[in-house]
C-alpha cells in the first residue's frame, strides 16, 4: 500500500526523523491556515499524489508570501498533475502539503528496500540527491552506496558508519544523521515496509539533516498489524477496478495500454505464463486477475464481473490449475457469473486438476456459449483468434 508524503512525515515524526514544520491541506483556505501556523517564509506548497517528479511537473511551488501561498494552492489544488510515473493521463490533486522552507545546503539520496536476490534488507544512499536514482544508477552507478543488513542481526553501527563516511557527511552532523539512519531503519522494520526513501533529504547550513521528501510503500498482506496506517488508504489514487477486487479478496491488476483480453488465473506464476501465451499468440492481455486458490463460486463471479467491467476487453480467458481451488468450484461460479451478466463477447476455458471432469460438465450444461481448450498453447491461440 502506497501512502502520501504528508502520512509518511507523520510517521518519521514518531521516530525521530526530523521532517521540516507543516501539514496538509484539502483546500487553499487550509493550505493559508497551516501556513499561517508555520510564521514565516519561504513556504513550500506541494501537490500530494502517489507519483514522483512532482517538482517538475508543476507540482511544488516555493511561496514568499502569504497572497503566493494562495495563489499557488489554487493552482496545483485540482490540478491533472501529469509526470513520468503518472502516465500521459495524469492524476487529480485533492491534497497538499504546506512546509516550512529550509536553507539548503546539499541534496542527497537514502532508501531502504527488501533484496531478493540475497535475503537482506539493503540501504542505498547517494550524494547525487534530488534527482531521478534511475537516471544515477544508469549513468554514474559508483555514485550509489549500497549497504546490505542481514535482517536476523539488524542494523550494525559500523553499517551506519559506512553510510556516513560514504555520503560525505560533515562533522557537525555525523551524529543526527546516524541516529536519524538508525530511526529510519527501525520504522522500516516495525512497519514492513517494501519502500523507505527520501529524496531528497539534506543538509542545511546550519549542519543539520532533514527529510524533505518521504516515500513509504507498506506490504499490504501485513496491514493486519497495523491498524493505525489502514486509515492512510487513499482510494482515489487506485484504479476502481483494483479497488473494487480489493473488497473480494481478489489480485487485480489493470496492465493498462491496448489490453483486449481479461484473464482469470489462480496463482501468479500462472498468470504470467498466461499472458505471455497470449502475446505470444498475437493478443494484447489486459490485466491480471488471480482468484486465489481459497475462492468460492460467489467470489469467481465476482471476478467475472470486474473483468466484464473494463471495456476494452473483447475477449475472456479462464485458465485454471484446479487444486485448493477446485474446478467444479471455477465453473459454478463463471456459469452464475455468465447468465447474472449476459455475457456477449468470447470465452476461452481451459481446466485441469481437481474435479476436473465434473467442471467441464457443469460449463457443457449450462448452454453458455464458450470455447473449451486442452492446454495452455490452445486456448492462448483460441483466444487470440476470438477477438481478433
Amino acid at each position: 500500500m502506497k501512502i502520501h508524503e504528508y502520512q509518511a512525515k507523520e510517521l518519521f515524526r514518531k521516530y525521530n526523523v526530523p521532517v521540516p514544520d507543516g501539514g496538509p491541506a484539502f483546500s487553499p483556505d487550509e493550505a493559508k491556515k497551516v501556513a499561517e501556523g508555520i510564521g514565516s517564509f519561504p513556504v513550500v506548497v506541494k501537490a500530494q499524489i502517489h507519483a514522483g517528479g512532482r517538482g517538475k511537473g508543476g507540482g511544488v511551488k516555493i511561496a514568499q508570501s502569504m497572497d503566493e501561498v494562495e495563489a499557488y494552492a489554487k493552482e496545483i489544488h485540482g490540478m491533472t498533475l501529469v509526470t513520468k510515473q503518472t502516465g500521459p493521463e495524469g492524476k487529480l490533486v485533492n491534497r497538499l502539503l504546506v512546509e516550512k522552507g529550509c536553507n539548503i545546503a546539499k541534496e542527497l539520496y537514502l532508501s531502504i528496500l527488501p533484496d531478493r536476490e540475497t535475503a537482506k534488507n539493503i540501504i542505498m544512499a547517494s550524494e547525487a540527491g534530488g534527482m531521478d536514482i534511475e537516471e544515477v544508477a544508469e549513468k554514474t552507478p559508483e555514485k550509489i552506496i549500497k549497504v546490505y543488513v542481514d535482517p536476523l542481526v539488524g542494523l550494525q553501527p559500523f553499517q551506519l558508519g559506512e553510510v556516513t563516511f560514504g555520503l560525505n557527511i560533515p562533522k557537525p552532523a555525523m551524529k543526527q544523521f546516524r541516529q536519524m539512519l538508525f530511526n529510519l531503519y527501525k520504522l522500516f522494520v516495525d512497519y514492513d515496509c517494501s519502500l523507505v526513501e527520501i529524496n531528497p533529504f539534506v543538509l542545511t547550513a546550519e549542519d543539520e539533516v532533514l527529510a524533505i521528501d518521504a516515500k513509504m510503500d507498506i506490504d499490504s498482506n501485513s496491514l493486519y498489524r497495523h491498524k493505525d496506517v489502514q486509515e492512510y488508504r487513499d482510494t482515489d489514487e487506485e484504479d476502481p477496478l483494483e479497488v473494487e477486487a480489493s473488497k473480494y479478496d481478489l489480485n487485480y491488476i489493470n496492465l493498462g495500454g491496448s489490453g483486449n483480453v481479461g484473464n482469470m488465473v489462480n496463482g501468479a506464476g500462472l498468470a504470467m505464463a498466461t499472458m505471455d501465451a497470449i502475446k505470444a499468440a498475437g493478443a494484447e492481455p489486459a490485466n491480471f486477475l488471480d482468484v486465489g486458490g481459497g475462492a468460492d463460486a460467489e467470489m469467481i463471479a465476482n471476478g467475472f464481473r470486474i473483468l466484464l467491467s473494463d471495456k476494452n476487453i473483447k475477449g475472456i480467458l479462464i485458465n485454471i490449475f484446479g487444486g485448493i481451488l477446485r474446478c467444479d468450484t471455477l465453473a459454478s461460479g463463471v456459469v452464475q457469473a455468465a447468465k447474472e451478466t449476459s455475457l456477449n463477447i468470447p470465452l476461452v476455458v481451459r481446466l485441469e486438476g481437481t474435479n476436473v471432469e465434473e467442471g467441464r460438465r457443469i460449463m457443457e450444461e449450462s448452454g453458455l456459449e464458450m470455447i473449451t481448450a486442452v492446454d495452455l498453447k490452445d486456448a492462448s491461440e483460441k483466444i487470440a483468434a476470438a477477438v481478433k
